[in-house]
């Protein structure tokens, strides 16, 4: 008997180790429900949520190919190795796949747990299929693991040129099994069911991540290069959620792109080029989860910036958090990750430059407040996009380089479509003065909106200093 232990890849079709295990033999699959080292790793309701919502679907997806799932609830990865042993024994099983997971506690677990099964005699294998290459294969010359994107990516795409990744060999349907697959729970302790509007927005299930990575294939990744920074514009995937589940795998995604652009990495369609970058950026960032753990335990990546002065301003992080700032880009960006458990990329490097730099509050607030109500919060993803804009992190923008949220709103959303849809009470302003944070007492009367809680040039002046302050750089492996 064959187990496959399904964490972050809850799909049937490119499972790498799902396939694996049901072409070795008869297989069940186990999902741990795991509330205190969720709330640990601050993850979302809504990303719980949909997290199950997608484990139902595939539930019914496994019972078409007889294979039964069972669900196990411990409380913290500590107690997995032990569980996923006692499920082994009742079942009579010989061999147990996973896919490999990135992020201290998630390789403590999975040693912690081969060590414990290879004891009883039980083989373990686990696999690549979150990522396009296994961290510690795209290195430097040195044989360290890559600090600056650029270089990242031309080694990625030289070894993709050579050879292309390919997809999981279809699950077929196996002899039925006597063992019943158990309930799906609908809601787990300490996590709220999302409102109805959000769950709309984020349907479950493989079929709609294929759908969508099609009709975005189909209809928008030409002009992806132009669309992806109006938040305005339907011009992303819209795929984060469904990658960081699993839903959809990362090789789907790359396939998906080259189909549409004659097999062609890094020539022809421009948008195709820029989606496929993004692509590595994800995997980037992975990597750096390996290769430099500091980033798991909450440190910043360049060990000088901890010494940066951070503020504390209770009421001004509130503000933040809650769309109150008087700046209408950055308000309407927070309320839409209120209600959709989402921001569109440009608007979270704006939001969090505007926290870490002028608030200068500390990045790892906003790094946590987003993990508590992101439904595509992912640890190396959302650490590395907080680290970049609060430039304490690896190729992260120079700490000079702050963004003005107004010309960006200006830039980004001329209109002011975007903001009138999350600022409703701005609807009567003209396409100049909704950009510009309100200054009459009348205007804000008027229009029910607050006046700015900062002085974006003496804000600015403030970060500048504080970073031009901190003591000499030290080397980047001074934490590990």
């Amino acid at each position: 008997m064959q187990l496959t232990w399904l964490r972050s890849d809850l799909r049937i079709d490119d499972n790498t180790a799902l396939s694996a295990a049901s072409e070795s033999g008869p297989t069940i699959a186990l999902w741990l429900v795991s509330p205190e080292q969720w709330r640990a790793h601050d993850d979302a309701a809504c990303k719980v949520d949909f997290w199950l919502r997608n484990l139902r679907d595939l539930s019914q997806s496994l019972a078409r190919l007889n294979i039964p799932l069972l669900i196990r609830t411990v409380d913290t990865w500590e107690q997995a190795p032990q569980t996923v042993l006692e499920v082994c024994r009742q079942h009579r099983v010989q061999r147990v796949h996973w896919n490999e997971e990135y992020g201290l506690n998630e390789q403590r677990r999975d040693d912690a747990t081969q060590a414990l099964l290879e004891g009883s005699a039980i083989q373990v294998h686990s696999h690549l299929d979150q990522l396009l290459f296994r961290p510690g294969t795209i290195l430097t010359r040195s044989g360290d693991y890559f600090q600056v994107f650029s270089q990242f990516r031309k080694s990625c795409l030289e070894h993709l040129h050579r050879s292309l990744p390919a997809l999981a060999r279809r699950v077929q349907r196996q002899a039925p099994l006597q063992i019943a697959s158990d309930p799906i729970p609908t809601q787990v302790n300490g996590f709220e069911q999302p409102g109805r509007a959000l769950r709309e927005h984020w349907p479950a299930g493989e079929a709609e991540a294929q759908a969508r990575l099609a009709r975005f294939v189909d209809q928008t990744i030409d002009d992806y290069q132009q669309l992806r920074d109006l938040p305005a514009k339907p011009g992303t995937s819209q795929l984060s959620p469904y990658l960081a589940a699993g839903v959809i795998s990362p090789r789907q995604c790359l396939h998906g792109a080259l189909a549409s652009n004659r097999g062609e990495l890094d020539s022809g369609s421009s948008g195709v080029q820029t989606w496929i970058n993004e692509l590595l950026w994800r995997e980037f960032y992975k990597h750096i989860l390996t290769g430099y753990p500091q980033v798991s335990r909450h440190r910043a990546f360049r060990p000088h910036t901890e010494a940066l002065p951070w503020r504390d301003a209770p009421a001004d992080l509130e503000a933040w958090e809650q769309g109150r700032t008087g700046f209408p880009i950055i308000d309407a960006a927070m309320r839409q990750l209120l209600h959709t458990g989402w921001m569109h990329n440009r608007l979270r490097m704006i939001v969090a430059m505007f926290l870490s730099k002028n608030l200068l509050i500390d990045w790892r607030k906003g790094e946590r407040y987003f993990m508590r109500h992101l439904i595509d919060g992912d640890l190396a993803a959302n650490n590395g996009g907080w680290q970049w804009s609060a430039s304490t992190g690896t190729d992260a923008v120079p700490y000079f380089r702050l963004f003005n949220p107004v010309s960006q709103s200006q830039r980004f959303d001329p209109q002011g479509h975007f903001i009138r849809h999350w600022l409703p009470e701005l609807q009567g302003l003209d396409e100049k003065t909704i950009h510009l944070p309100m200054k009459t007492a009348d205007l804000f009367a008027k229009h029910s909106y607050r006046s700015p809680i900062v002085d974006l040039d003496s804000s600015r002046q403030r970060a500048l200093e504080a970073f031009k302050n901190l003591p000499r750089r030290q080397n980047q492996r001074a934490i590990s």
